[in-house]
């Protein structure tokens, strides 16, 4: 059974740093690409980062371009999100999900095991 397991939300001012943190059990881990996805009040879920299974394709959301990095550590079974300047429009509980196959996808029904999500928090 694959459980992945969020760590690393918070609260922060706006311009600030965290680091999530998405490990997963599995001796399969690597064989697999992982994403990120998060939900704010009143809003749908939506794609943030995706990495595959090797780290050798990446996506961003169009908005957090330049701002979030997706890296993966498969001797350790973790994926990490990087995020620098944050912005009060990311604030929504962030999920880590590993995908069905080596390649992520921006849909969600392409993911089968979910995280309980961490809430990130960014204040004005």
């Amino acid at each position: 059974q694959v459980q992945p397991v969020e760590s690393g939300g918070g609260s922060v001012q706006a311009g600030g740093s965290l680091r999530l943190s998405c490990a997963a059990s599995g001796r399969t881990f690597s064989s697999y690409a992982m994403g990120w996805f998060r939900q704010a009040p009143g809003k749908e879920r939506e794609f943030v980062a995706g990495i595959s299974w090797n780290g050798g394709f990446l996506y961003y959301l169009d908005s957090v371009k330049g701002r979030f990095t997706i890296s993966r550590d498969n001797a350790k079974n973790t994926v990490y999100l990087q995020m620098n300047s944050l912005k009060p429009e990311d604030t929504a509980v962030y999920y880590c999900a590993r995908a069905r196959g080596p390649y992520y996808s921006r849909s969600s029904a392409e993911y089968d095991y979910w995280g309980q999500g961490t809430q990130v928090t960014v204040s004005s």
